[in-house]
């Protein structure tokens, strides 16, 4: 039985919460523990990177606690909710930190609540992600409500950076510290709610079994698929870019473009960023399809981030400090960003019929839980290489040092080169790689499906 557009709408509002919740960590922590409560940024980058390491581990044994359930509501649906229930109380006590901390005390609250964070996050994630199988034929359905709710994830990303720096000015009227934790109760009352939604209304196949994988499984399948390989490191390179930005888009607005509104800037950009990622995916790569081929977007999209950061840090260096202008090369970033989101999603599902052709072996699960571990480590080194700039250009959680900081062009142009060149670096290394190894065009990927078929008969 196809899915209905219930089910489908359903399913996409789960990842929209869930996207939600994990855009305001992966965005905003730093920020929060370094700029707010005064943690150093050293300090916050090797916790938020040891969180990466530790889910190496953590993402496999959650697959193996899934794969044994057994409940009459089915295998993923009671870790689901259960996982989205508890990741949401501690997402607000990881923006609660109590007055009373500070030094050491604090580092270990914000180390502790952070690691839990991040297992809770995989609690729910994966099974949301591994039930696809569980409910859909199959195929193009398949592969069509995956881009769906990839989608649907996207437009959660963008929505908080839209509305987060608004929202904890307006809760907190003025105290960002409380703002920050009020705001983070309202998302997480909506990520509940969400993923409620899609409980009450997916139902699972009882027949469907879905392995879970253990690590020497998962870099089994990277090894022997090639293009599973060069699209999982193609992730890593891309969203390494986009969150090394949004990491440090505040301080830029802060300490470069400065100014008693940097805050209004700071704001207007972030919603025109978020409303033209959520365009670029639901408007823009749907359009641009209609005219070349999926492959084509994509190089598309790496020529149009890789001139909107170049037009950015042209515009850093001779000192604009007009938002209007920024809003060009921003446009250029978003759109690519949205499209890629789309695009690396799809190009990961080709490779899953590769590889059952290469390897008469179809590792579909494998694979589509490692999206979410790689997703994780791109925003870990992110947020490691933001908090070593941070740290080296002396950007401290003292506003009133903003003036010092612009006068030192060192520290200035430490964050310009950061936010630009580093993510171009990482574009480019991307691309290069893609275009030597990936070989899976449109009309290659219909060859494959039908020898598959075949074979099947």
């Amino acid at each position: 039985m196809r899915l209905t557009a219930k089910e489908k709408v359903s399913y996409g509002l789960g990842a929209v919460g869930k996207d939600m919740v994990y855009m305001l960590s992966a965005s905003y922590i730093l920020y929060y523990y370094q700029d707010i409560l005064g943690v150093s940024a050293i300090a916050m980058g090797v916790i938020l990177m040891a969180a990466r390491v530790f889910d190496a581990f953590n993402d496999p044994v959650m697959g193996v606690l899934v794969a044994k359930t057994r409940t009459k509501w089915g295998k993923f649906r009671p870790w689901l909710l259960i996982g989205t229930i508890l990741n949401a109380v501690i997402l607000v006590i990881m923006f609660w930190a109590p007055p009373a901390l500070d030094g050491s005390g604090l580092i270990a609250y914000a180390a502790v609540t952070y690691i839990v964070w991040g297992v809770t996050y995989t609690m729910m994630d994966i099974p949301y992600w591994s039930m696809i199988p569980a409910f859909t034929e199959g195929g193009k359905e398949r592969e069509g409500l995956t881009t769906l709710a990839r989608s649907c994830a996207g437009v959660g990303s963008a929505l908080v950076t839209i509305i987060t720096m608004m929202c904890v000015q307006a809760l907190g009227h003025g105290n960002e510290r409380e703002g920050f934790w009020k705001f983070a109760l309202i998302i997480a009352v909506l990520f509940v709610a969400f993923i409620v939604i899609t409980c009450l209304n997916i139902k699972e196949k009882s027949t469907v079994d879905v392995e879970a994988p253990s690590v020497g499984q998962m870099f089994k399948a990277l090894v022997q698929n090639d293009q599973t390989m060069i699209v999982v490191i193609s992730i890593v390179l891309i969203n390494c870019s986009l969150y090394i930005t949004s990491n440090l888009l505040i301080y830029f607005f802060k300490y470069d473009f400065g100014g008693e509104t940097w805050y209004n800037g700071y704001t207007l950009f972030n919603m025109f960023g978020g409303g033209i990622q959520i365009l670029s995916m639901m408007l823009f790569y749907p359009l641009l399809r209609r005219f070349i081929n999926s492959l084509q977007v994509f190089y598309v999209s790496f020529v149009m981030a890789i001139t909107g950061y170049a037009v950015l840090f042209v515009f850093m260096c001779i000192g604009l400090t007009n938002i209007g202008a920024l809003l060009v090369p921003a446009f250029l970033v978003f759109v690519a960003f949205g499209m890629l989101t789309v695009l690396t999603t799809v190009f990961l599902a080709n490779t899953v019929d590769y590889g059952e052709l290469k390897n008469n072996r179809r590792d579909e699960s494998v694979i589509f839980s490692m999206q979410t571990f790689v997703v994780k480590l791109a925003s870990g080194v992110a947020a490691m290489i933001a908090s070593v700039c941070l740290s080296v250009c002396n950007l401290s959680n003292d506003t009133s040092n903003t003036a010092a900081v612009q006068e030192a062009g060192s520290s200035v142009m430490g964050l310009r080169l950061t936010m630009t060149v580093v993510p171009i670096a990482g574009l480019l290394i991307a691309v290069c790689l893609f275009r030597r190894k990936y070989i899976l065009t449109d009309q290659k990927v219909e060859e494959i499906a039908e020898q598959i078929k075949n074979n099947h008969k």
